[in-house]
């Protein structure tokens, strides 16, 4: 106990370079444990994001594009799927159930997606969890939205509330579908996925707000060069819309207003952005896949979710090697950089050497006290740096999240994260082992005598 005040007070007595030293170690420490937790939170927030879906189909395209745009909302895809398609694939043998989805609207920033009741009742995340609802219940007209729980709590709507769709996927849109307000029915429960981002509306009405044509049905991001030009071409559409509906009803085509079943919310759209497929087998899944892969009608891609998360994964994992060699070699240097510090102090501190050796201290005492002092100063970078990192947590964590939908974890350090501060803390012991060792063969006349 004796020695370790000592080696405190020893401490304290140089702390304007000893304080430089822990910063740099802190610093290095919150690097390497961010990098460490960001990276296994990424792949755990995506591995989440949607299970039990053995497809994804949707125009050809490159395959991790058509999975982030689909299911994680990032990106987008500039063609889309004929329902036509859509109907003659979900027909094929073996086929379970199908989620179609539209994207390309948006509302304050977050996504819209467009689907039917198909969607509440196959669509599964996490360890194959149903979607709940924490207020309210599902669609039943082209005039309800149902919330994910993040679009709720952070723009504080409530069940009733009315709401206008925005065109295109940006935060800012000169487009606002006035016209087709839309009445929020029912709230999901959280489920740490991009469906906590997403408002959910009908098929129907997606095609409610755009031309019946659907030359460019997800033109996202286009905004009118002028408002008012705005305003008028979409009064032009809905005209458009509402013709075409007339022709339909002579040929006995559902439209508009649903009745109050969920079944009856399957619309005609022209086109669609993507949709997920269950199958009753595995078997079932190769075959389609390869005969969606080879279809002649249009040009069509159907992926599997895990296989493709994979390759994103290995895609990946050189700049993950590339990050966590750099933490490493930044704590490497800050470790090199106490080393430093503590060989340049050692010639200053030889008549406080000497004067211990001269009250009593022995060798292996001046090697504790330097041991100590080098471990001392290692375990308050780390504590700092823990500090530090959970701080950069709780304010980067809703910036992760609103923008690219990784949610981290604020919690206990893995073991993995422990066993990293354990070679930390070995390797700054090992780093105070060489002044350590210089100070024990000091002998008593090295310090009372004066070098000039």
């Amino acid at each position: 106990m004796t020695l370790l005040k000592l080696a405190i007070k020893s401490t304290l007595n140089r702390k304007a370079s000893v304080l430089l030293t822990l910063c740099t170690i802190a610093i290095s420490v919150m690097l390497l444990l961010s990098i460490e937790r960001v990276r296994h939170d990424a792949k755990s927030s995506f591995s989440n994001t949607i299970s039990g879906t053995d497809l994804i189909v949707g125009a050809r395209t490159g395959d991790i594009q058509l999975l982030l745009s689909s299911v994680f909302r990032i990106g987008h895809t500039n063609n889309a799927v004929s329902w036509k398609s859509y109907l003659d694939i979900k027909e094929r043998k073996g086929v379970a159930w199908t989620i179609p989805i539209s994207l390309g609207d948006s509302h304050k920033g977050h996504a819209v997606l467009g689907t039917d009741a198909t969607y509440f009742t196959h669509y599964r995340y996490g360890k194959k969890q149903h979607l709940a609802f924490q207020h309210g219940r599902a669609f039943h007209n082209a005039q309800e939205v149902v919330l994910g729980s993040d679009v709720a709590n952070k723009l504080h709507y409530h069940i009733g509330q009315q709401i206008v769709i925005s065109h295109g996927t940006g935060n800012t849109s000169f487009h606002h579908h006035d016209d087709n307000p839309m009445t929020i029915v029912g709230i999901l429960a959280p489920t740490g996925t991009p469906v906590d981002k997403t408002l959910h509306i009908p098929l129907i009405a997606v095609d409610a707000m755009h031309k019946p044509s659907h030359t460019q049905p997800m033109m996202i991001g286009k905004k009118s060069q002028q408002n008012d030009h705005a305003q008028h071409q979409h009064a032009e559409d809905h005209n458009s819309h509402h013709n075409e509906h007339d022709e339909h009803d002579e040929h006995g085509h559902p439209h508009g207003t649903l009745d109050s079943e969920p079944s009856d919310l399957v619309g005609s759209p022209n086109q669609i952005t993507a949709f997920l497929m269950g199958f009753d087998s595995p078997l079932y899944t190769l075959q389609v896949r390869r005969n969606i892969n080879m279809y002649k009608a249009e040009p069509l891609l159907a992926i599997m979710p895990g296989l493709t998360l994979r390759e994103l994964w290995e895609m990946l994992d050189i700049v993950e090697k590339i990050l966590l060699l750099f933490s490493i070699v930044v704590v490497l240097v800050s470790l090199l950089g106490m080393l430093t510090t503590l060989l340049a102090t050692l010639s200053q501190r030889r008549r406080e050497l000497a004067i211990l050796r001269s009250v009593g201290a022995r060798p292996i005492h001046i090697f504790a006290l330097m041991s100590s002092e080098a471990i001392l100063i290692t375990f308050m970078g780390c504590l700092a740096g823990c500090f530090l990192f959970y701080g950069l947590l709780i304010t980067a964590n809703p910036l992760l999240q609103s923008q690219f939908g990784i949610s981290l974890t604020i919690g206990w350090l893995s073991n993995y994260e422990l066993t990293l501060l354990g070679v930390i803390m070995s390797a700054g012991t090992l780093m105070g082992l060489l002044p350590a060792a210089r100070a024990y063969f000091y002998s008593l006349a090295d310090g009372m005598s004066i070098k000039i």
